[in-house]
């Protein structure tokens, strides 16, 4: 089966390197970053322990500022940004920030309003400031100069982990629309730049192309574009290429893994190639634009059957050598032309695993409060007086539940509305109108229907539309059942004992409340569960039992 993460994971086609990868959901990087202003344009040093960015928050020294935040570990959160001070920064516009791979070089730009930085081309220019270490003041920026600056404007460029390649934003004559991405390169670091090259109708469009972020290896580059085919004025396209001297290939859109109804834009991709930094201004936001980050997956259950063993193994052992893309994962995601090593790498980094498990709530506890996650740490509280069952469960134990007013309350794990994913558990009991789970300000995801007793969903749409999904199978008659409800992409797919039933909704109605286990989501009388549950399991991609 195609495998999912929120949607179908993207499949890069054409003259550009192919493999199959996908992102996690997109996280804010919180209050600590981002403010009640606009904060876009990132770049991260090579140990991802830097985060440049451009604001305009107060405090600095002109419309948009450059500001860095740090961090211990890439494990910590991101620390309270400082301005990079006035020696970068002036009364003009500093934004779109790109770290060579040392550390030690920073290019800028001004921006494409407002009034340009003296001494430039003529527009907006591309500039660049040095420090000795990263120890070390940064210096006074000087203009890039021609071949890559004009008498029009050049904004957002991004080098590539070698420094050889700059690709960037320009309005000048030659291209397709308001701005195109073009490219220029240099046989070494102390070499000037070349001619800059458009990057052609597979990446350019008649509308805007910019803000663009290139990998390390540079056969990736991420871009915003405000071209049809998006979900909003503005989203996060991507092409890649298998080699450096190979044409981009098409152009794909993100889709809603990364992009949202709101503007995305501003991507950046951090030196491991693992995570892509963006910002938006979507809902939720602190200001009008905030950074986010999502990570980069590469899907490496090449089978299909939702875990990553011998059979994966099979497979990639079988191209060894050869250029099939299919399981061309490494080093990066969207592979590099050959299945070797590298693959191998990245498949044993997946060995054993359960792909797109993001809850498991095993209840095979003795004693406590607590429902431990062993997948994502969304571990769940006791309410009332569960019961819980060491020998009693379908799996090893289980947790029983009164009806009057047992339940288990977990965080925030999922939006219904976010994209596909699938959610399991094993039952025993219950009676027509009670529910299985729940979520807090939002809706009864799997419960027995009145007056049958048949498995339900009312995940649903909006509107007229919307309407509940029944199983017409009975779970309430004091049998174990494994149940399920799967989203995939407009598909939903009820599951009792692994016999589905299956209708058409589109976009459902999202939540962002955590989850009840053993409860309606207004925890009302009537609602609760009297039976066993077990091995409750959340997945954030479609799967078949």
């Amino acid at each position: 089966m195609v495998l999912f993460l929120f949607v179908a994971a993207i499949v890069l086609s054409g003259g550009s390197a192919k493999a199959d990868f996908t992102f996690g959901k997109p996280q804010n990087l919180g209050p600590a970053v981002n403010t009640n202003s606009a904060d876009a344009a990132n770049c991260t040093s090579a140990d991802d322990l830097e985060l440049y960015f451009g604001s305009n928050w107060p405090g600095g020294f002109g419309d948009w500022d450059i500001w860095i935040s740090t961090r211990k570990s890439i494990n910590d959160p991101w620390g309270p940004p400082t301005n990079l001070g006035a020696t970068v920064n002036s009364q003009y516009v500093e934004a779109y920030p790109s770290l060579s791979s040392d550390g030690l070089t920073l290019y800028f730009s001004d921006m494409y309003s407002g009034t340009p930085r003296p001494s430039g081309l003529g527009g907006a220019d591309i500039w660049m400031t040095t420090r000795a270490s990263r120890s070390d003041p940064w210096t006074t920026p000087v203009n890039v100069g021609a071949p890559i600056n004009s008498t029009a404007n050049e904004i957002s460029p991004t080098i590539s982990g070698d420094g050889l390649t700059l690709v960037f934003a320009s309005s000048r004559a030659g291209g397709s629309g308001t701005y195109d991405l073009w490219m220029s390169t240099r046989a070494s670091v102390q070499d000037a730049w070349g001619p800059a090259v458009n990057l052609g109708p597979s990446v350019n469009s008649g509308s805007f192309d910019g803000e663009c972020g290139l990998s390390a290896d540079g056969l990736a580059v991420f871009f915003c574009s405000g071209r049809s085919g998006g979900l909003s004025t503005y989203d996060v396209w991507m092409s890649t290429r298998k080699r450096r001297n190979d044409p981009w290939g098409q152009a794909v859109n993100l889709g809603p893994l990364v992009n949202s109804t709101a503007d995305d834009g501003a991507p950046g991709v951090s030196y491991d190639m693992r995570t892509l930094y963006f910002d938006s201004s979507r809902q939720g936001s602190f200001g009008s634009y905030d950074l986010f980050a999502a990570l980069i997956i590469p899907i490496v259950d090449f089978n299909g059957d939702n875990k990553v063993d011998l059979k994966d193994f099979s497979k990639l052992a079988q191209y060894w050598g050869q250029a099939e893309s299919s399981v061309d994962i490494g080093p990066m995601p969207w592979g590099d032309g050959v299945v070797d090593m590298q693959d191998l790498a990245v498949l044993a980094e997946y060995w054993l695993r359960e792909i797109g498990l993001v809850g498991h709530w095993k209840m095979d506890e003795t004693e406590g409060t607590i429902a431990h996650d062993s997948a994502g740490g969304y571990d769940g509280t006791l309410h009332g007086d569960p019961n819980w069952q060491p020998m009693g469960g379908r799996k090893a134990g289980a947790l029983q539940f009164d009806g009057i007013d047992d339940h288990v309350s977990t965080p925030f794990v999922r939006d219904p509305a976010a994209g596909a994913f699938s959610i399991f558990a094993w039952v025993k009991g219950g009676a027509p109108g009670q529910v299985i789970i729940s979520q807090t300000g939002g809706m009864n995801w799997l419960g027995a229907d009145t007056p049958n007793g048949w498995l339900i969903t009312e995940l649903k749409a909006s509107g007229r539309s919307g309407v509940p999904l029944r199983s017409q199978t009975v779970i309430t008659d004091g049998n174990w059942h494994r149940i399920g409800f799967v989203r995939d992409g407009n598909n939903r797919i009820l599951y009792v004992d692994d016999i589905e039933v299956a209708d058409t909704q589109t976009i459902l109605v999202g939540s962002q409340g955590g989850l009840y286990i053993g409860a309606g989501s207004a925890l009302s009388a009537g609602s609760f569960w009297s039976g066993l549950i077990d091995d409750v399991r959340i997945y954030d991609r479609s799967i078949s039992p």
